[in-house]
C-alpha cells in the first residue's frame, strides 16, 4: 500500500468526525471543513455587538431585558456612619430596647470631677456624653500626641505617689476630656500606664504608654497634681498645654517640705507613741524612739548603696528588736515587748496595704496583686530582721514572755494623745502639706476613740473594732477630700497608723522564735485579719460617702454584676 492510500482513510475519519449534522448547511467552498466546538452553529443569529465591545461578558453583567434603576447622580460611597438609601427617618424600623431601659446620663457640673470621671469610665464608649472642651487651643484642634504625653506624665506622678489605680484612671480621663479628646481609654497597672485615643471608628487609634520605675510617698506633690487636674477640669479656668507643662515641671522640681533630719526624728516619735499605745512608759518611749531612728539611718545608708527595699526593711527592723532584747538581758524594769512593737509600727507598710486592697475591691486585680505582693515582701523583710535578733536573744537567755506583755493598761488620755502624735508623725513621713497635718491628726485621734470605745469599753472583738474605726477614717477622709477637691490619701493614710497590727505581729514572731509555732501562727493570722479589716474599712467608708452623701447629683456609678462564680 502506498503512502497516499495510507493517508486516505485517516482523512475520511477526520472528515466524518466534524461532519455537520443533517439539515445544516455545509460551509462554503474554500473554508475548512473542520470547525471548532465553540463555533456558532449555522442558522443561529449572532447578537449584535458594537465595534468596541468585546463579545465575552462578565458573570456579573446584567442580562438583557432586566430593567435596573439608574443610580442617583448625587449619591457617593459614604462612610460606615452614612445611613443607607433604604432608610427613612419618618418610618424607621423597630429598634430593640433592653429590658432595663436606656440609662439616662446626668452629670452635674457641681459634682467633684473625680466622681464624674469615674461615672463615665464605667460607661461603654458609645454611651458616654460628648466632651465639653473648656481649654484653649488653636483652630486646628489640640495636639493629640502632646495631650496624651501630658496625661501620662500626670498619671505617673499620681501612681508613684501611692494613689489607687481607679483614681489615676479618673485623673487621666479628666485631662483628656479637658482638651476635647473623646473616646479615650486609660489603662493603669502597677508599673505601666497607657492611654489610647480613637477619634472615630474609621480612624486609626493613637496609643502611648509610660513606665513607672520609682515610687516615693510624697503627698505634697500629690496634692499639687490634683490641683492641676482640678484647674484643667474647671470651665472657668483656661490652662493651655504650655501652661500645664510648665506647672507640671514646677511640681517635679519642688523639694520635699521636710528635710531628712525631720523625717528621722518623726520616725522616732512615731515608734515612741506606738510604744505608749501598747502600755509603755517614758523609758520605753525613749528606747523605742532611739531604736527607730537608728533603723531609719541604717535604711538610708542601705538605700544610698543601692540595696533593694527588702534589705532596707530587714536592716531597719533590727535596732528596735536589739534594744528590746538588751533591756531584757539587763533585767531592766521595762516592757521590752513595747519597745519592739513601737519599732514595728514605724515599718509596717500600711499605705501599700490599703492601696492594694482598694485596687482589688474596685476591680483592678493585676495592680492589687502586685501591691499585695510588694506588701508581702516588705513584711517578710521585717520578719527576717526581727526573727534574727529574737533568735540570738533567746539563745543568750533573754526571757521574753508574751503572756506577761499582753496586759495593756487602759489609759484613755495618754493613749488618745499618743494616737494623735502617731498620726502627726506619720503624716510628716508621708511628706504631707502642713495645711493637712492638723486634720489628719484629729482624724487619727477620732479613730482611736472609736476603737477604744468598742474594744476596751464594749468588749467587742479587735477585728470588728478595727474595721469600724477604719471605716470612720475613710468616711471623714473622703468628706475632707470632697471639700477641697483633692485626694483622700492625705486624710486617711496617716490616720490609720494607730490601728496597725504592730503588737500582734511582734507576738507572732516571738512565738516562732521560741519554737511555739502554733501560737505564733495564731498571732500572725490575727495580724493579717486586722490589716485586712483596716483596708476594707477605709474603702467601705469612702464608698458610703460616695453613695449616700452625693451633693447635686443623682447619677449612680455603675458596677459589675455578680457572676455567681462563672
Amino acid at each position: 500500500m502506498t503512502d497516499a492510500e495510507d493517508r486516505k482513510p485517516q482523512s475520511d475519519e477526520a472528515r466524518s468526525t466534524f461532519m455537520p449534522p443533517a439539515g445544516v448547511v455545509a460551509p462554503a467552498d474554500g473554508e475548512s471543513s473542520t470547525t471548532s466546538e465553540f463555533a456558532l452553529p449555522t442558522g443561529l443569529a449572532a447578537p449584535k455587538t458594537t465595534g468596541t465591545e468585546s463579545e465575552t461578558t462578565s458573570e456579573f453583567a446584567v442580562p438583557d431585558g432586566l430593567d435596573v434603576a439608574p443610580p442617583q447622580p448625587h449619591e457617593t460611597e459614604g462612610s460606615a456612619f452614612t445611613p443607607p438609601s433604604t432608610y427613612s427617618a419618618k418610618q424607621p424600623p423597630a429598634a430593640f430596647t433592653p429590658a432595663s431601659g436606656i440609662p439616662l446620663v446626668s452629670l452635674a457640673r457641681d459634682v467633684p470631677w473625680q466622681d464624674r470621671m469615674r461615672t463615665m469610665l464605667r460607661m461603654p464608649v458609645t454611651e458616654r456624653p460628648a466632651p465639653e472642651p473648656v481649654q484653649r487651643h488653636d483652630e486646628a484642634g489640640p495636639a493629640v500626641p502632646r495631650v496624651l504625653d501630658l496625661t501620662l506624665r500626670i498619671g505617673e506622678l499620681l501612681l508613684a505617689g501611692g494613689e489607687g489605680a481607679e483614681d489615676v484612671e479618673a485623673a487621666m480621663f479628666a485631662v483628656c476630656r479637658s482638651y476635647g479628646l473623646d473616646r479615650c481609654e486609660p489603662n493603669v497597672t502597677f508599673t505601666l500606664l497607657s492611654i489610647s485615643h480613637q477619634p472615630s471608628l474609621v480612624d486609626d487609634p493613637v496609643t502611648a504608654s509610660r513606665t513607672v520605675r520609682r515610687r516615693s510617698p510624697d503627698y505634697t506633690r500629690l496634692a499639687a497634681v490634683y490641683r492641676l487636674v482640678d484647674d484643667l477640669s474647671d470651665d472657668e479656668t483656661h490652662v493651655s498645654l504650655e501652661e500645664a507643662y510648665r506647672r507640671l515641671a514646677e511640681i517635679r522640681r519642688n523639694r520635699h517640705p521636710y528635710p531628712g533630719w525631720v523625717l528621722t526624728g518623726a520616725s522616732g516619735l512615731l515608734a515612741g507613741a506606738a510604744s505608749v499605745l501598747v502600755g509603755g512608759g517614758f523609758l520605753v518611749f525613749v528606747a523605742a524612739a532611739v531604736g527607730a531612728m537608728l533603723g531609719d539611718r541604717l535604711a538610708w545608708l542601705c538605700a544610698g548603696r543601692g540595696l533593694p527595699e527588702f534589705y532596707q526593711f530587714t536592716v531597719a527592723a533590727m535596732p528596735p528588736a536589739a534594744i528590746g532584747v538588751t533591756l531584757t538581758l539587763a533585767h531592766a524594769d521595762v516592757k521590752a515587748s513595747a519597745v519592739i512593737t513601737g519599732g514595728l509600727f514605724a515599718l509596717l507598710p500600711g499605705r501599700a496595704l490599703v492601696a492594694g486592697v482598694q485596687d482589688g475591691l474596685t476591680g483592678f486585680y493585676i495592680t492589687a496583686s502586685a501591691r499585695l505582693l510588694e506588701v508581702l515582701y516588705f513584711f517578710v523583710g521585717i520578719v527576717a530582721g526581727v526573727l534574727t535578733v529574737l533568735y540570738f536573744g533567746v539563745q543568750l537567755g533573754a526571757k521574753l514572755n508574751p503572756d506577761a506583755a499582753l496586759g495593756v493598761s487602759e489609759r484613755p488620755v495618754w493613749q488618745i494623745a499618743a494616737s494623735m502624735l502617731l498620726s502627726l508623725t506619720f503624716a510628716i513621713l508621708l511628706q504631707q502639706e502642713r495645711s493637712t497635718v492638723a486634720m489628719v491628726t484629729l482624724n487619727g485621734g477620732v479613730a482611736w476613740v472609736v476603737y477604744g470605745a468598742m474594744y476596751y469599753a464594749g468588749d467587742i472583738s479587735p477585728v470588728a473594732s478595727t474595721a469600724v474605726a477604719a471605716g470612720v477614717v475613710g468616711l471623714f477622709g473622703q468628706l475632707l477630700s470632697r471639700y477641697r477637691f483633692a485626694s483622700a490619701l492625705p486624710y486617711t493614710t496617716a490616720a490609720i497608723g494607730p490601728l496597725l497590727p504592730g503588737s500582734a505581729t511582734y507576738f507572732g514572731l516571738l512565738g516562732i522564735a521560741q519554737n511555739e509555732v502554733d501560737s505564733g501562727l495564731v498571732y500572725l493570722t490575727q495580724a493579717v485579719a486586722l490589716a485586712m479589716a483596716i483596708a476594707i474599712g477605709v474603702n467601705l467608708g469612702s464608698e458610703i460617702s460616695r453613695i449616700f452623701l452625693r451633693i447635686g447629683s443623682a447619677e449612680k456609678r455603675r458596677a459589675a454584676k455578680r457572676t455567681r462564680g462563672f
